[in-house]
């Protein structure tokens, strides 16, 4: 028997749906995460794979219970997860770890579930599980170029962007890394005790920068109005690093600057994108919608950080 449902999240691709299921006398809370067929960046089975591969790595990663691609079921492919309780949400997570004064135990444990993550052999990773390539920078790059020329060609801020990261592209990475490409405030379950689990595993890579794992989570737009931490809005980037390295990662940072430029005009593109999905009717989702309004913000970060004799 199946009840009490809860839907968890309003995220612009998929739905999140807490219920309890009774076997005999037994109940169990699990989570269903629905992901519709046309914004699935790879099946849900090859993500179900890597989520168990970093979980055995020493990721906190909620398990997975069962895995449906058959969309006879419900009209589309679904994941079963155990639940974990905590905060999702980022600002509750911010007054979670403002109450308890955990914020700094908490950030060496995210930068040391990344670390773990990133000492997983890529060729371990599930087929399904998509490659960046020989030289992830350059790939992104191109990929990010097209969206901006398509959708944003007349806004002059992204044309400066591209520039200065075609001038300061750097080489392939000395080690590439299976990465999850989204480990930020708002993917991560957080209590009073510090990091949970890590959660959206629907974007990891094999073969990528690490760097760009690392610099994502710092965009100011995953500061959520604390601008004053650079992660998440509760750590500053010495504290995230230091649990990243004491758990075998290797942080170099002028890769780290390139990529934060470079995450940040890849999520101006991504909003372009998510609004075009509205207006074209692929996905007509209001969450969708609104983040047309938001490329304007990104402009303003990709100044502040390109410009010169400031450190980004």
């Amino acid at each position: 028997m199946i009840s009490d449902f809860q839907f968890l999240s309003a995220g612009a691709r998929r739905r999140n749906i807490a219920f309890t299921a009774t076997t005999g006398d037994t109940p169990r809370r699990m989570v269903a995460t629905v992901v519709p067929p046309a914004v699935q960046l790879m099946p849900v089975d090859a993500e179900a794979d890597v989520r168990e591969l970093a979980r055995e790595q020493g990721v906190p990663v909620p398990a997975v219970l069962a895995v449906c691609t058959d969309i006879s079921y419900i009209g589309e492919p679904f994941v079963i997860s155990e639940h974990i309780g905590g905060e999702t949400v980022p600002r509750k997570v911010l007054r979670t770890l403002a109450a308890s004064g955990n914020a700094v135990r908490t950030a060496e444990q995210w930068g040391t579930a990344m670390a773990r993550l990133h000492t997983v052999d890529p060729a371990a990773a599930p087929e399904g599980v998509p490659a960046a390539g020989a030289d992830p920078a350059a790939e992104h790059l191109a990929e990010v170029r097209s969206v901006v020329e398509t959708l944003l060609p007349d806004r002059p801020v992204f044309a400066l962007a591209l520039r200065w990261l075609e001038k300061r592209l750097p080489g392939p990475p000395e080690r590439p890394a299976l990465i999850h490409t989204d480990m930020r405030n708002g993917n991560l379950i957080i209590d009073g005790d510090g990091l949970r689990a890590v959660l959206d595993w629907e974007g990891a890579q094999r073969f990528g920068d690490p760097m760009r794992d690392v610099a994502w989570p710092a965009l100011r737009m995953w500061r959520f109005r604390e601008d004053a931490y650079e992660f998440g809005g509760f750590a500053d980037r010495d504290t995230f690093v230091r649990g990243y390295e004491q758990a075998g990662g290797v942080f170099d940072l002028d890769r780290y600057l390139w990529w934060k430029v470079m995450g940040t005009l890849y999520w101006g593109a991504g909003l372009a994108q998510q609004a075009a999905a509205h207006l074209d009717g692929t996905v007509r989702d209001i969450v969708m919608a609104a983040s047309g309004r938001r490329v304007s913000e990104i402009e303003w970060d990709l100044l502040m950080q390109i410009r010169p004799r400031v450190k980004a």
